[in-house]
């Protein structure tokens, strides 16, 4: 997944504001305690720290 996609998904299911957040703001512990731009920025890919936003978040699975 792009990091370009990845941020589109963000703000697609939280809104803007929020997902900016979220992207600084919230750490998750299956990111190793990191942020997610925290973990993009160690290189972790965007799949994988969408897919731990949606697993910490309860985003539905249809919406992942």
């Amino acid at each position: 997944m792009r990091i370009t996609v990845f941020r589109r998904l963000m703000a697609d299911e939280f809104g803007d504001i929020r997902a900016a957040t979220l992207m600084t703001d919230h750490v998750i512990s299956s990111l190793g305690g990191r942020t997610p731009e925290q973990a993009l920025a160690a290189g972790v890919a965007a799949k994988d720290i969408w897919r731990a936003v949606c697993e910490e978040l309860d985003v539905p699975r249809e919406r992942r």
